[in-house]
């Protein structure tokens, strides 16, 4: 097992032979909590450390995975590190929730809210309404903010932010069979039942208890 400790965006390596890496427990010379295995090639565990002072001389976690000396597992880790964000739109008409099924990718077999990732440069609800224009297209009315949740996944093992709407859909979604296998509404008990994340479960629940 490997240890990626950072603060700060500061992360502590070793040098081996004039390669900067990660390094094993006993090479850790000051005390950390452990946080959370990455999903690296090879075992390592997130961890933060209990300092007396900001660690100046330790490698930015931006310039890392550049760096000419740097072993490929560290600059691994820092990607595995950085938070995947999505958004979610909840639609609900008559007390059932719209529910997508994919295709591919993560969510392969998998009934989950229609939405997907933020893209470099975009808002929150830029992507959205790119995300229902690509899977379902369709155009989505943004009705509310309703939370900003975060997790670490149970299988991907990677940190997710995760950002929820309220949303109302005039058309009929016509799914892309690129990405999304079928669309359909649920009553909510069952959509419920058939989402596949926690915490989308969480919200379906919380929007219909306002309804």
């Amino acid at each position: 097992m490997r240890y990626y400790v950072e603060t700060d965006g500061k992360v502590f390596l070793v040098n081996r032979a004039g390669t900067l890496d990660l390094p094993d427990r006993e090479e850790v010379p000051f005390p950390f909590e452990e946080i959370a295995e990455l999903p690296t090639h090879e075992p390592v565990l997130f961890c933060t450390p209990r300092l007396s002072r900001h660690p100046h001389e330790w490698l930015g976690k931006d310039e890392l995975p550049y760096h000419s000396s740097v072993s490929p597992l560290a600059a691994e880790a820092v990607h595995t590190t950085m938070p995947r964000v999505v958004v979610e739109g909840i639609s609900i008409k008559g007390g059932a929730v719209l529910l997508v099924k994919g295709n591919r990718g993560l969510t392969a077999g998998l009934w989950s809210l229609p939405g997907g990732f933020l893209r470099f440069g975009e808002t929150p609800p830029q992507a959205l309404r790119r995300e229902l224009k690509e899977e379902l297209q369709v155009k989505a009315k943004l009705e509310k903010l309703l939370a900003v949740k975060s997790k670490l996944g149970k299988k991907s093992n990677l940190h997710w932010i995760i950002i929820f709407y309220r949303i109302s859909i005039a058309e009929r979604p016509s799914p892309n069979p690129d990405e999304i296998a079928a669309a359909k509404y649920f009553p909510l008990q069952q959509a419920k039942r058939l989402l596949s994340d926690d915490l989308m479960r969480e919200q379906v629940g919380l929007v219909a208890s306002d309804i």
